[in-house]
């Protein structure tokens, strides 16, 4: 039987920066990873292996980063845990005793068991594994039509990339809108109009009621009974968390089938952690349980647990996820943090907005200036920030960063207002119009 101090079960972000995390804080402690790949692919990287990086093998994490570390890697599949005994059995019947137990067993994409056609030939979901990625991009090389369903933000960043091998693709989505789910009205509008314009036809408003073919796909059937003709399918309808391994080990799980975990990702047992898309998670500002998968979110989790696995420490802990997005269509980035107005809405809170719109260098007349719109969401009676939008260039990712840092600190406009910034004219807003800042300025007077 193998032993270690801490074993880690699932190698992609979370597992990986758990890992990184333990063994800086606790050097004296050995070390283990396993995983089921072979390589690892960056997930967020994995749209763009269609178009812009085209091969996934621009889009791996060297296993330099563990073995840099002093981590050991082990390439198989955990087939059992026995929490009692703190053993876990692999694939090849080795069998290893650990100390503490990090499950960062991630998510798997959604295929709806009702979905008549969904097992057809040429049909394809999006799963974080290099092999079968690389067969679906060989696939693809053969198709001219393709039908992308679901616009979230894999939906829509795989269109795009495919639009831009010079295929014909159309996007399928069953809300008013894409990315509906986390952008207000106006900004998704805004993506739509971009995506439209890049060559992408939009069908929203109507789900799939089946795919179409005998034993490959030939087209796709919407609910309100048009007809698309496919030589693949794309399914982009979300993913669900694996918990299978910890379930059978009689771990608890939450109310929606996220491993149960504690402020510092520690699950029903003390000894053994939970991180990333299999642990469970409660929203930042409601408190509510929470179903979102992302990796910056993962990898925040897996610094608390790395942090906490010997000693535990109050000021090492997960107060909730803020859910900070972003992503880009073209030179324009869109992104949001905490709630947006429609959710604050449906919520219940007495919210206040502002907007302000400017431009993200100065002066405007310098090359490859973008429009710069920052949406605050506050809630009237404190001023405290409970949500952002940003619709800008490249700056919109930082952007929408520091405003997930002022929900986080529980900021108020009157704050913002009095905030020290750095500005230069290449890299920033002018001093005179920062567009985060412009924006507190217009709530606070509406809150006068």
């Amino acid at each position: 039987m193998e032993k270690t101090n801490v074993l880690v079960i699932g190698g992609s972000a979370a597992g990986i920066v758990a890992a990184v995390t333990g063994k800086s804080s606790y050097p004296d402690k050995d070390f283990l990873v396993i995983r089921k790949e072979k390589q690892v692919i960056v997930p967020c990287g994995i749209p763009y292996i269609f178009g812009s990086l085209e091969s996934s093998d621009k889009d791996v994490v060297p296993d330099a980063v563990l073995s840099k570390a002093g981590i050991k890697l082990k390439i198989d599949e955990v087939i059992s845990l026995d929490k009692e005994n703190k053993i876990c059995k692999t694939a090849d019947g080795t069998e290893i005793q650990f100390e503490k137990l990090i499950l960062a067993t991630g998510s798997i994409p959604t295929k709806p068991k009702w979905l008549k056609g969904a097992n057809l030939e040429n049909v394809f979901t999006i799963p974080k594994n290099k092999e079968y990625l690389d067969k679906i991009i060989v696939k693809l090389n053969d198709c001219k039509k393709i039908v992308t369903i679901g616009g979230g933000f894999i939906g829509v960043e795989i269109s795009d990339e495919l639009n831009k091998t010079d295929k014909d693709v159309t996007l399928v989505e069953i809300l008013p809108q894409i990315l509906a789910l986390v952008f207000d009205d106006e900004v998704a509008a805004c993506a739509e109009e971009i995506l439209i314009s890049r060559g992408i036809a939009l069908k929203t408003g109507s789900g799939v009621k089946e795919i179409i073919g005998d034993a490959k796909v030939t087209g796709v059937l919407l609910n309100n009974g048009e007809k698309l003709e496919a030589d693949a399918v794309i399914l982009s309808m979300g993913y669900h968390t694996n918990t299978s391994l910890a379930e059978k080990a009689g771990l608890k799980l939450n109310e929606m089938g996220f491993i149960n975990v504690d402020k510092y990702m520690r699950t029903s047992n003390p000894d053994i952690f939970a991180v990333g898309d299999c642990a469970g998670k409660r929203d930042f500002i409601t408190g509510k349980p929470s179903g979102i998968m992302l990796a910056s979110t993962a990898c925040a989790e897996s610094r608390i647990a790395g942090m906490n696995l010997y000693k535990l420490s109050s000021v090492k802990s997960f107060s909730g996820t803020i859910a900070i997005f972003s992503t880009a269509l073209g030179e324009t980035g869109f992104g949001a943090a905490g709630l947006i107005e429609k959710q604050a809405l449906k919520e219940g809170f007495d919210i206040v907005t502002g907007t302000f719109t400017g431009i993200d260098k100065h002066p405007g007349t310098l090359p490859k200036t973008h429009k710069q719109m920052v949406k605050l969401i506050v809630a009237r009676e404190s001023g405290v920030i409970l949500g952002g939008e940003v619709i800008s260039g490249p700056s919109t990712g930082e952007l929408v960063n520091l405003i997930g840092l002022a929900i986080q600190r529980r900021t108020t406009v009157n704050c913002l207002l009095a905030t020290q910034i750095g500005t230069h004219p290449l890299l920033t807003a002018p001093p005179t119009a920062y567009p985060i800042i412009k924006a507190a300025e217009a709530v606070l007077k509406k809150l006068k």
